[in-house]
């Protein structure tokens, strides 16, 4: 089990097999973890917790507090990807739940972005840039395509997939849906029970290409299967 040398970084596989199943997963290259609160005031308390944790560590996650609920997520932004850092302070996390009484929701986690196929990648990035009122993905991975970001932190990024060629009578921009690694299968056959179809599972469990009874595309997505 080794740090990438040139910048501290971990396998989704490595930081899977060092945090707290019951309240975490990696989704979407970052570590993500949704406590039940059960009440606001819970929520309130557990955010307090979690806060002290983090300036304790100086490693700051995104936290997202709702009624009856708390999202947390972790990253090394200078890192480009998951640390020591995250796993360290994920298990920091997960102790003040336990003292609170809080439970996980490990299948609850996932993360949507939009990914538009461009024949002239650099051509349509602006005006998406312009219309969303996005940002250029601060610090993407190294073999990443280019990404737009919601400044708030709020909206799905948009990523721009390079075509070779023109494809009519097919979608050019799809929804990615990032979840847990163990729930990617249930989420696939809930999509075609509900009426969609399998369009491929080639890059499963990376990817599976679904679509709705039009032909309208969506990709259930993990980190498995990406060389980690």
């Amino acid at each position: 089990m080794t740090d990438d040398p040139r910048s501290g970084r971990l396998s989704a596989a490595e930081v899977t097999a060092r945090v707290d199943a019951r309240h975490w997963r990696v989704v979407l290259d970052r570590l993500h973890a949704t406590f039940a609160t059960g009440s606001f005031g819970a929520g309130v308390e557990l955010v307090r917790r979690i806060g002290a944790a983090a300036d304790a560590a100086d490693h700051h996650p995104d936290v997202d507090l709702r009624y009856p609920a708390v999202h947390v997520a972790l990253v090394s932004h200078d890192a480009r990807g998951l640390t020591a850092r995250d796993v360290s302070l994920a298990a920091r996390i997960s102790a003040v739940a336990d003292e609170l009484g809080v439970a996980g929701s490990p299948g609850a986690p996932q993360e949507l972005e939009i990914a538009v196929d461009a024949l002239d990648v650099p051509a349509v990035v602006p005006f998406w840039r312009a219309v969303l009122g996005y940002e250029d993905e601060p610090a993407p991975a190294d073999d990443a395509s280019p990404a737009l970001v919601d400044p708030a932190g709020r909206g799905p990024a948009v990523w721009f997939q390079q075509m070779d060629a023109p494809r009519p009578q097919r979608n050019r921009i799809h929804v990615d849906v990032s979840v847990p690694h163990d729930v990617a299968e249930e989420r696939v056959r809930a999509a075609l029970a509900a009426g969609g179809r399998l369009v491929s599972d080639a890059n499963a469990p990376a990817w599976w290409v679904l679509a709705d009874p039009e032909g309208n595309e969506a990709c259930v997505t993990t980190w498995q299967g990406r060389g980690d």
